[in-house]
């Protein structure tokens, strides 16, 4: 992740020369420059803004600079943020006290430009990584809760459907037998496909991606696409429309089980994001001698310019709609296996409402690498 555009500094120091000298030196530099003059008075404006780094001087009355850098790496809320001692103190054991106190630098006064912007820069980095840290922290954890309600969901239908033919499978006409059957016939498969999903994420993690391609039929494989999610579909009275663009009977060269998961990832988003009683279309042909085009087309509120690169990488998401789970993986795994079958994959606008998510691989190029 690129380092933030402005950095914010925070100066701790009661002599305001002091504080001038520093915003001279790296008045070039693009930071956000901030100043207490006092040990209490930074500690109160942290309350309400933290930087990412804090030039902290020692000498101060009534509360030193490692009395403050003691309070602040006592603190989590605080003990993140680097801290560069700026002291006059020279001996070993004053710098070792620094240190000890829980600072990360220390630079000695008088205080040179050059040393002192390559030591900013150095911490902001640190602080940048740990940035960086936090926030795949958050989305895995925000990815794991996603996925825990996404399995909750059929576990509970499966649940219920089998207490009630348990309870009432004597007095439930046969019809209603059969229906409760093909929702836990239904459910099981979504858990199953769930949770290979999430075995093939580790895969795509630990990059252990292996392709077991074959010769296929294009037209076949996205028919049985089609005719896997109708029942899912029509929960919100979408129609799934099939287009097959036939010429004749070419094959493409593609490892059948990702390409078809692909294509189910698509048309899946394209019901999540579909408005009731809209229609899905699902376009396919052969391209070349051995390339295809796949494209899905939906009705939903289409994916803003900005976002038509981010949503295909890891964990990003395009357009937050209220009731609709979205880990963010899905688009990421697409890219993947396609690039790895020597593919592209893009989006545009459906004009005038909606997406067109594109496939396009050339099997006779990957054959001739």
């Amino acid at each position: 992740m690129p380092m933030k555009s402005q950095s914010s500094i925070l100066v701790v120091d009661d002599e305001p020369n002091n504080f001038d000298v520093i915003d001279t030196f790296i008045d070039e530099e693009n930071y956000n420059l901030n100043y207490a003059p006092s040990g209490k008075e930074a500690l109160e404006l942290l309350e309400i803004f933290q930087p990412d780094v804090i030039l902290l001087d020692v000498m101060m009355p009534n509360m030193s600079g490692i009395d403050v850098c003691k309070i602040l790496k006592a603190d989590p809320k605080w003990q993140h943020i680097p801290i560069i001692i700026i002291t006059s103190l020279t001996s070993k054991e004053d710098l070792s006290n620094c240190l000890a106190a829980g600072a990360d630098d220390f630079i000695s006064k008088p205080v040179n430009s050059t040393e002192l912007r390559a030591r900013l820069q150095s911490m902001l980095r640190i602080k940048q990584q740990y940035d960086n840290v936090q926030e795949l922290l958050q989305l895995r954890e925000d990815m794991v809760n996603m996925i825990l309600h996404d399995l909750r969901n059929p576990i509970a239908s499966i649940l219920l459907s089998t207490e009630l033919l348990r309870r009432y499978a004597s007095a439930l006409p046969p019809e209603e037998q059969q229906q409760k059957l093909d929702e836990i016939s239904m459910s099981t498969q979504q858990l199953r496909s769930l949770v290979d999903d999430l075995l093939l994420r580790g895969k795509l993690e630990s990059g252990k991606l292996t392709l077991n391609r074959t010769d296929i039929d294009l037209y076949d494989l996205c028919e049985s696409a089609i005719a896997g999610l109708t029942e899912i579909a029509a929960q919100k009275n979408l129609q799934l429309t099939l287009n097959l663009l036939k010429t004749d009977n070419r094959k493409i060269n593609v490892d059948p089980s990702l390409f078809r998961r692909v294509i189910d990832n698509l048309l899946s988003n394209a019901i999540k994001f579909s408005p009731p009683n809209s229609q899905i279309t699902l376009v396919a042909d052969y391209v070349g001698e051995r390339g295809a085009r796949i494209q899905v087309a939906d009705l939903g509120p289409g994916v803003k310019d900005s976002l038509r690169q981010s949503i295909f990488e890891k964990y990003e998401i395009g357009t937050l709609m209220k009731g609709i789970n979205q880990i963010g993986l899905g688009l990421a795994f697409c890219k993947i296996v396609i690039e790895a079958h020597g593919g592209r994959i893009a989006v545009e606008d459906n004009a005038p409402r909606g997406s067109v998510f594109t496939i396009e691989i050339d099997s006779a190029l990957e054959e001739n690498n």
